[in-house]
């Protein structure tokens, strides 16, 4: 990650992207028959899948609790330190007990937040005592072992100086290493999993939508590790930031199109959380509003369109690795969005099309970790998509929102690799402010600025 996206991130515009998911970070949906699923890091274990120690255990100077990274070792050993200090995720729990989290545990009639499964499952490493190597606060919120597995198995042998990855792997250490997995580890909360979802009542109720992109959300966490490659050595790659936006781009969408599919199977239809919000939630502005003199192109005035922003800016890294799966996936995407835009009442046909999206996404998701990613893609890309500033920015504010993440992230990419630009820096931060108040959203004041970076670009 670059300094550049560190220090930008830290101002307020950007917290309506990424801060507010991490510091309420999700709930989860109540299936049909009202009882709540386990999640998914503390689904049902067998004995020998090992059991959850807690992040106290983590926390000794010599492991990972040191005040300043340490070189004696493969790893940072202050990765406890960074994220107890740092990181929205130790922070999860609390929240539910914030002015927020009560308001929502109120008008959704659940009792105490901190006290509610519904909210538990995302905010908390809540895991039965059956589950539970030794006690443990559920107050320490999203904790190591939510993202890297039950320890108990593994903790002990991961010490050792010839601990190899893929035997703690084997141990049941979860394989944060590799792209796809990692990003799936991440949208089990930030999209949604079976039993977990941030669905319209949730939102209406007052909990923050929900958005991704894998390089500028780790940006925000902060890195609490040294990115490897598969042989366990540091990675010198100023372009991982590129591979990090494409895979994660692909196995989002891949995920958003499953959880249409599960939206479509059961629960209330039409599902809204999954079509663009702010086409309703904005702000009127008169005599006519930039939505009215654009017209509605592709359905009717007054459907609220299908939440496509997970697709559009994807298409440009897709189209370079496999034209011609992406040309197939474009036709399913937008199937899929006239039958969620005209708010079909056939389950099957959705459920289906969704599924055969989510199918074409998996296999680009494997191509792209066996992507190239140089200087060249990276320019490429940028330009492609900063090209299509009309095409965005009247998709709606979910894409405006996916292109500066996206942006910031190939940009910066290209700066660490040689290609600083104060020019572009300074425009994309005009883009932020455009984002930062979703329901006064302008799609020419976003297309305007978005053209002020295309021509920055050399």
């Amino acid at each position: 990650m670059g300094s550049d996206l560190r220090r930008f991130l830290s101002l307020p515009s950007l917290l309506t992207l990424a801060a507010l998911a991490f510091a309420l970070p999700l709930a989860a949906q109540t299936p049909l028959g009202g009882k709540v699923q386990a999640p998914a890091h503390a689904a049902a274990l067998h004995p020998d899948d090992g059991r959850y120690v807690g992040p106290s255990s983590c926390s000794a100077v010599a492991c990972h609790g040191g005040i300043e990274p340490g070189s004696a070792t493969r790893v940072l050993q202050n990765e406890y330190s960074t994220w107890v200090t740092r990181d929205k995720h130790a922070h999860a729990y609390t929240a539910l007990t914030e002015p927020l989290g009560e308001q929502i545990a109120h008008t959704l009639q659940l009792g105490p937040a901190e006290k509610a499964q519904r909210c538990l499952v995302c905010h908390a490493l809540d895991v039965p005592a059956a589950q539970q190597a030794r006690a443990f606060e559920i107050a320490d919120g999203v904790s190591c072992e939510s993202c890297h597995g039950p320890a108990s198995r593994w903790i002990g042998p991961h010490i050792q100086a010839n601990a190899e990855h893929a035997q703690m792997v084997a141990l049941g250490l979860y394989d944060n290493r590799n792209l796809v997995l990692r990003t799936e580890r991440c949208l089990t909360c930030h999209l949604g999993a079976p039993g977990l979802s941030v669905d319209h009542e949730l939102i209406a109720a007052g909990h923050p939508d929900l958005r991704f992109e894998l390089d500028s959300f780790t940006a925000v966490e902060p890195p609490h590790w040294v990115e490897k490659n598969a042989d366990g050595h540091p990675l010198n790659d100023p372009l991982f930031g590129t591979r990090a936006w494409a895979i994660g781009q692909a196995v989002e969408l891949r995920a958003s199109m499953q959880r249409l599919a599960r939206s479509a199977h059961s629960g209330p239809w039409p599902e809204f959380s999954e079509m663009d919000c702010i086409s309703c939630h904005h702000s009127l502005t008169g005599p006519l509003s930039w939505r009215q003199t654009s017209g509605y192109p592709g359905h009717r005035a007054g459907d609220p369109p299908y939440n496509l922003s997970r697709y559009v800016l994807f298409q440009q890294i897709a189209d370079e690795v496999d034209p011609s799966t992406n040309a197939e996936l474009n036709q399913a995407a937008s199937r899929v969005a006239r039958l969620v835009t005209s708010m079909s009442a056939d389950r099957a046909a959705v459920a289906t099309a969704a599924d055969h999206a989510a199918d074409l996404a998996a296999k680009l998701s494997t191509e792209l970790q066996n992507a190239t990613y140089d200087r060249a893609r990276t320019e490429r890309l940028l330009r492609a998509i900063t090209a299509q500033a009309n095409t965005i920015s009247l998709d709606g504010e979910r894409t405006a929102e996916q292109a500066t993440m996206t942006i910031d992230s190939l940009y910066i990419a290209d700066a660490n690799a040689g290609g600083r630009n104060p020019e572009t820096r300074a425009a994309i931060d005009g883009l932020y402010k455009l984002v930062s108040n979703p329901s006064a959203y302008s799609a020419p004041q976003f297309a305007a600025q978005l053209q002020r970076v295309h021509q920055t670009l050399r």
